[in-house]
């Protein structure tokens, strides 16, 4: 092999692997956008970048620690909420993610509707 063509291997192999490093970390902080269909009747589109500009993943995601609640700690996996949160969920108000996401959203929209937060229904269900 030549110089010129290991030359061009090295530098291929380095791009390559610094484009799945790139799209690793990506990968990393989930979708950009969530469509949560909690119910099946009223669709929320969640844009999950946008929310990720301005806050950290243990503002909205939290994990359990001996019963309670706990912050995720950096490198932490996020569950699906459903993992705990569901029939057998011993506070009966946070049983649905659609309880979990009207209580956690909209108190913190509300709190900040003067930085342009929206606060209407129909900012995060749209209709087709």
């Amino acid at each position: 092999m030549s110089k010129k063509s290991l030359l061009m291997l090295i530098v291929a192999v380095f791009v390559m692997s610094l484009g799945l490093s790139v799209t690793m970390s990506l990968a990393d902080n989930g979708p950009a956008e969530i469509t949560l269909n909690a119910d099946g009747k009223k669709p929320a589109v969640f844009p999950h970048a946008k929310h990720q500009e301005k806050n950290d993943c243990a503002t909205c995601h939290h994990k359990n620690v001996d019963g309670k609640q706990a912050p995720l700690a950096e490198g932490d996996a996020v569950a699906k909420c459903a993992t705990c949160h569901n029939a057998d969920f011993a506070n009966e108000k946070l049983r649905t993610f659609k309880d979990i996401g009207h209580g956690m959203c909209k108190t913190c929209h509300t709190k900040m509707k003067d930085e342009g937060a929206p606060t209407k229904c129909t900012a995060c269900h749209i209709k087709k």
